[in-house]
């Protein structure tokens, strides 16, 4: 048996499968956010803790036979998340997480330094691992002083599963201190923070062996001899894992609450100026573009809010069957926009409204004004050197037929829906574990889903999706010289 465990934002998940890669089952643990500040987002190390070991409570009740059989256990984790330890291991502040953007101008700043984009192929957001340190070095420099170790949050998991300080690629990628073409720490990059690679953990791959599972937490789980720990992954890279996005010309596109355009590679393709993510995978010598849109089904949920409608009588009202736009465009800009812009200020709007324009025409000119946003996305990796035949799409709005339609017409390729299953980073975790302890091929247990169907681009609408998309590009310069 195998166990992948993610720590998300909201929960920490944990799952067992068998060597045949079937799920045995899951279970989870709860987390919560600490906003103390507008624009902060924390969270205490000790709840990852709790939430990991009710979430192996949860496993080792319902099937304490399967996870007394555990081999390997991979992990994956919300990125960019600054856990800051003392010489003894001790956790001296609540940890940062992704979505704090209280270090904006300390990444500006770093940005603004050319050897960051050239080392690590990324700009510097916010979110980011390096610009929280230097905000700390700044306002808490009493803690500072003390940090010996900086850890990503699923590497503190490590360190309480094994004693040791050990990261991955894919999720050191995001700090903002990783040479990403060499897969290294970049010394440069740290003394430019006040740090130094004394206070990195060292580095493996995803699917390496990264500690083993100490005696006492074996034990305390039912389990005998030992169980290896994969290096593991980010959530993206290890959702992808799951989904099986790890050979060249793979991807897929996630409708969630944000979006997600996600290609695999076999080179180290950066283009820092396209806000297209280039991260080292979860496996050796391949990498990743990504593109992200903030606002997905969250903008359709907003205007379900707005329409006193449910999101799935929204769309349900347009049916099944593809319209041409309508003329009206909808800009999702609703907390501001990543990938291609990089603009926090810029906000939504509706263009071209009209008498004639009904609450399906705002629907559709919504769906479409996200399709549009990822298909900027698929224009920007294209720019970094990624081509794209085919999208698997996972996510909430996955579920609309008549977006998924909308997404295969504007860019011009299939989408395949996969079968029925749980393909996501708790998964694609376990099998990072199974490839540590077996040595298994990677490219052999990362195997893509069966696909349930195919969505294929409407043809006869193509071209009036290309005007619609021009109109949807040419709106984006306007609006962002009447919000300045």
């Amino acid at each position: 048996m195998y166990l992948g465990l993610d720590l998300g934002t909201s929960g920490v998940k944990a799952m067992l499968i068998g060597g045949d890669q079937k799920i045995v089952g899951s279970a989870s643990g709860a987390l919560d956010v600490s906003r103390p500040h507008s624009g902060w987002s924390e969270q205490d190390p000790a709840h990852w803790i709790r939430a990991t070991e009710e979430a192996v409570a949860g496993l080792k009740a319902k099937f304490p036979k399967e996870l007394a059989a555990v081999k390997g256990i991979g992990l994956s984790g919300q990125m960019h998340g600054a856990t800051l330890l003392d010489a003894e291991d001790k956790v001296l502040r609540p940890c940062i997480l992704w979505n704090d953007t209280r270090s904006h101008e300390e990444a500006a700043a770093l940005d603004a330094d050319p050897r960051f984009r050239r080392i690590t192929g990324n700009i510097v957001f916010p979110g980011f691992t390096a610009p929280k340190l230097v905000w700390v070095k700044k306002h808490e420099p009493e803690i500072f002083a003390k940090v010996a170790k900086v850890l990503l949050p699923k590497d503190f998991l490590r360190l309480w599963l094994t004693g040791e300080h050990i990261s991955e690629m894919s999720d050191s990628a995001g700090t903002s201190w990783l040479d990403t073409g060499a897969r290294k720490w970049s010394p440069e990059l740290l003394a430019a923070t006040g740090l130094s690679e004394k206070q990195m953990p060292s580095l493996v791959e995803g699917t390496e062996q990264a500690g083993k599972l100490s005696r006492e937490l074996a034990a305390a789980w039912g389990i005998s001899g030992d169980v290896v720990i994969a290096g593991g992954a980010g959530d993206n890279a290890a959702s992808a894992c799951g989904m099986g996005t790890v050979g060249e010309g793979h991807a897929f596109v996630s409708l969630g609450t944000s979006g997600v355009l996600f290609a695999a590679n076999a080179s180290y393709l950066p283009k820092p100026e396209s806000a297209v993510h280039a991260f080292c995978h979860a496996l050796p010598k391949t990498w990743h573009q990504m593109g992200v849109i903030l606002s997905a089904t969250d903008a359709l949920n907003w205007y379900s809010h707005v329409a006193g409608k449910s999101a799935a009588e929204l769309a349900g009202e347009l049916g099944d069957t593809l319209k041409a736009p309508t003329g009206v465009t909808f800009l999702p800009y609703l907390s501001g926009e990543r990938t291609p812009h990089n603009d926090a200020e810029i906000r939504g709007a509706f263009i071209g409204l009209g008498h004639e324009s009904s609450r399906a025409v705002l629907t559709q000119a919504v769906l479409e004004g996200v399709t549009f946003a990822i298909r900027d996305n698929l224009e920007a990796l294209k720019s970094a050197g990624t081509s794209i035949s085919r999208v698997t799409a996972i996510g909430g709005g996955s579920r609309s037929r008549y977006w998924l339609q909308s997404i295969a017409t504007s860019l011009g390729v299939p989408v395949d829906i996969p079968a029925d299953g749980d393909f996501g980073a708790a998964f694609g975790a376990a099998r990072l574990g199974l490839i540590a302890a077996t040595g298994a091929d990677p490219l052999a247990v990362c195997t893509a889903p069966k696909t349930e169907e195919t969505i294929e681009p409407v043809a006869a609408l193509s071209d009036a999706y290309e005007v619609a998309y021009g109109r949807y590009r040419a709106a984006y310069p306007a609006l962002k010289a009447l919000a300045h």
